[in-house]
This record gives structure tokens, C-alpha cells and sequence, in this order.
């Protein structure tokens, strides 16, 4: 895997037909939709993935059905985030074994930590990892925002970059500026509004959930970040904020940003729209919004 990593990133979305059932042919239809849409990488198991709310055989067979339809065409990275040690090490080291590239870890999430107990957990945990390390901060989940002297002391563990999902540019932006010295330290954005500012400002790339279904949109405002084109990047950015205001925001709920990404894919014909325990799938009036707000996106991007 060549560092730093760069690009747009899809934090994949987990096709199920059950709690208990990976959507196998969704999954295919999904990873080459993706492929074939141009994205650098994917980050499995994330949030938009619902990691948590799934078994740990289906996170297996996840991980290595993905492994296998990918090919190494592409990066992919495994979130291990777990509440327990010992069990982020056993899916790391399943990762390697089928062939993943690298793992994401966020701080374990439940009981409150200090930074000093993160920074004591990565210590111990990094030096066990049979893959590269890739940060993850999402302190509106894990009740801990990575300070920038716990990131500097990752990635004197051997960190290989972060994915900052905090959704403040400033932090964004003091990331970049202490680690402008180390090229190969990726600073990646989790906030897809932020991608031309990331880009220009000295960052690499972003784990974009909108990418799931529109990849190639996620790539091309990438590039034309690449290319400081600000005309492209006004009009692409535009499209984006549509997503925001019309699939992000159906249905009252805080996890409607989930489900509307898992309709979205449905209704788009790539995989089933289950979603995990204790999450619902939209249906009647919020999965019409989605059918309208689909057909408006495909207009739009012809």
C-alpha cells in the first residue's frame, strides 16, 4: 500500500438481508459500483458501516468476501474499534490473514477515557497491529476528541495518518499544519463539504459516505480540489450540499443519515436496504423521499 493515502474513500455501507445475513450479491454490486466509479480506497466497518451492531462472524465474512471481490485493486482498510482490547486484535489479525491492508481505530467507545489513557492504549495496542494504523476521530460517538499531541504520539507509534470526523476546520486545519513536515502522514476528512479545503489546505483526501452512491461525483470534486479549479469545484460542491438538504436530512431520527445512504443504495438497485438492530429501514413517506430525491440526483449528474 503506498503512502500517504490520497483520495476519495467510501466508508462502505454493510448490505444486509437480515441481522444475521450479508447481502452477497448486493455486496458484489456494490464494491464494483464503487470500483468502477474511480474511488481510491475503502474503509469497511465505520460508522456508515454499523460496525457495532454487527455479529462478529458477519464482520468476518464481511471482511473477507470484500478481500476477495476487491482484488487488490484497491486499498481496503477494517475498522476494529471494539469496547474490548483483545478483540480489536483478533479482527485485525483476521484482516490481514484474507488480505486487508490496513485498520482504522477510533477510541474504544462506552466508557468515557482521558487522553491519557488513549495515548496509553495506543502504546499498547499499535506495536501488537499486524497491519498499518489508521486514526480515527469521532468524538460526537466516542465521547473523546483526539487532542493533536495524542495523534503526534500515534504517529510516533507508527500511525500512518487520521480521519478527522470531529466536523471542525479548525482542528482540520492545525492537523495539517503540524504534520505538513511528514508528507507521508495522511490527513483525511470525514466531512465531505470539507474536501476542497482539505485538499487545498495541504490534506490528502476523505472518507466520504455519499460516495457510496455517487462515487464518481466524490471523485471529480476531489480532482478539481487536486487541480484548484474553483469553477468545478462551485458547481460540484453545489450538488453535494443537495445531498445534505435532501437524502441527509428524510426522517426525524439521528440515525437518519444511515438509513438514508442504505435506501438510497436500494433504490439505486445495488443492495438491500436492511439495517442492523435497533436501527428500522425507512418505509411509506421517507422511502418515497428517497425514490424522488434519487431521480432528481440522477438528472442532475447526466
Amino acid at each position: 500500500m503506498k503512502l500517504p493515502l490520497i483520495g476519495i474513500i467510501p466508508p462502505v455501507i454493510t448490505p444486509l438481508i437480515d441481522n444475521n445475513t450479508l447481502d452477497v450479491k448486493g455486496l458484489e454490486n456494490l464494491v464494483e459500483h464503487l470500483v468502477e466509479g474511480g474511488v481510491h480506497g475503502l474503509f469497511i466497518l465505520g460508522t456508515t458501516g454499523e460496525a457495532p451492531s454487527l455479529s462478529y462472524q458477519l464482520r468476518r465474512e464481511f471482511i473477507k468476501r470484500t478481500c476477495e471481490l476487491v482484488s487488490h485493486r484497491i486499498p481496503i482498510m477494517v475498522g476494529i474499534t471494539d469496547t474490548s482490547f483483545e478483540s480489536s486484535l483478533e479482527i485485525a489479525e483476521y484482516s490481514k490473514s484474507v488480505g486487508a491492508d490496513a485498520v482504522v481505530v477510533a477510541p474504544p467507545y462506552y466508557i468515557p477515557i482521558s487522553q491519557a489513557e488513549m495515548m496509553i492504549y495506543l502504546e499498547n495496542l499499535i506495536p501488537k497491529l499486524p497491519l498499518p494504523l489508521l486514526l480515527y476521530n469521532m468524538p460526537s460517538y466516542t465521547k473523546l476528541h483526539l487532542t493533536i499531541k495524542t495523534v503526534k504520539s500515534a504517529k510516533e507509534l507508527g500511525a500512518i495518518g487520521i480521519k478527522d470526523s470531529s466536523g471542525d476546520m479548525l482542528y482540520l486545519f492545525s492537523l495539517i499544519e503540524e504534520f505538513k513536515d511528514s508528507p507521508e502522514f495522511s490527513i483525511i476528512t470525514g466531512t465531505e463539504l470539507f474536501i476542497p479545503e482539505t485538499i487545498m489546505q495541504g490534506g490528502h483526501g476523505a472518507i466520504a459516505g455519499g460516495a457510496n452512491m455517487f462515487p464518481r461525483l466524490f471523485v471529480d470534486l476531489y480532482e478539481a480540489s487536486v487541480a484548484r479549479d474553483f469553477g468545478k469545484i462551485s458547481v460540484l460542491r453545489n450538488i453535494v450540499m443537495k445531498l445534505y438538504n435532501t437524502i441527509y436530512s428524510v426522517g426525524k431520527t439521528s440515525s437518519k443519515y444511515t438509513k438514508g445512504v442504505k435506501c438510497s443504495l436500494s433504490v439505486l438497485g445495488l443492495c438491500n436496504d436492511y439495517v442492523a438492530f435497533p436501527l428500522r429501514k425507512f418505509e411509506g413517506e421517507d422511502r418515497q423521499k428517497i425514490e424522488q430525491y434519487i431521480a432528481e440526483m440522477g438528472d442532475i449528474l447526466k
